[in-house]
């Protein structure tokens, strides 16, 4: 009896199947998808099991069920799916070389931090949370659609209003292009990373919007009033307040 031929694209496809996999599992990590997909491994080899035996009503019963699993699944796993292909979505960026040149061609508005910064530095004495992302070259508004649209100029007063414990807008994070900010309580996905056990929701929405856009975010603890900034999923945590506007002006590229 001879070997079953085994050539470099069959490495290949097992190779491209558990990098899919293990996409998936990062995806669905933290959820009760992995628990659905066992479930739906024990219904099909239970249906397997019962054809062999010729067990006619319940073979028919579990047939008709896994049929209409697909349709099922796409249901049962809608965030999940529309998680994962935003993702794809988004990683497509790098090797999208005319929005790359189109976006440099660009003159990108400069920022007004020190509204930010003031703002941040109050909040932090009062224990005031807060998530404040600034938008860079990516399009956020995916994000803005799901907040409350504003377009008003960026002040401290404004800021410290939206984040106001009490306010109707604190909940959720502002967005803030070149001198407006455009939206307010918007929701951010939360990252799927491992991250330390003692970050707060703000803290991994911040990096769960830095892993999928190239956007800058400036989170405030409700808990110990630290600033922290986030980009590209790296989180620069607990900040001296002295040397956070001087941290925000390198990480956005100004002198």
């Amino acid at each position: 009896m001879g070997f079953i031929p085994f050539t470099l694209i069959d490495f290949i496809d097992i190779f491209l199947v558990a990098s899919l996999m293990f996409g998936i599992y990062r995806a669905t990590r933290g959820t009760s998808a992995p628990y659905i997909f066992f479930g739906i491994i024990i219904i099909c080899i239970a249906w397997v099991m019962v054809r062999a035996l010729n067990m006619e009503l319940l073979s028919t019963i579990l047939g008709q069920a896994i049929s209409v699993g697909v349709i099922a699944l796409i249901i049962i796993f809608q965030p999940e799916i529309r998680r994962f292909l935003q993702l794809i979505g988004m990683r497509q960026k790098e090797f999208d070389f005319i929005s790359r040149v189109l976006s440099s061609s660009r003159k990108k508005e400069e920022i007004n931090t020190s509204p930010i910064v003031s703002a941040c530095l109050d909040m932090s004495e009062s224990r005031t949370g807060a998530l404040i992302v600034i938008r860079q070259r990516d399009d956020l508004q995916f994000i803005i659609e799901g907040g409350i649209a504003l377009d008003a100029n960026v002040s401290v007063s404004l800021i410290k209003n939206i984040f106001f414990k009490n306010a109707p807008l604190h909940d959720g994070a502002v967005v803030i292009e070149g001198s407006r900010v455009v939206a307010a309580k918007c929701i951010l996905p939360v990252t799927q990373s491992d991250v330390p056990k003692d970050y707060g929701t703000r803290h991994r929405a911040a990096i769960g919007i830095s892993e999928l856009t190239d956007a800058v975010v400036v989170v405030v603890s409700e808990e110990t009033g630290s600033i922290s900034i986030v980009k590209s999923g790296q989180i620069k945590h607990n900040l001296d307040p002295q040397k956070f506007p001087t941290a925000l002006k390198k990480i956005l590229g100004q002198k």
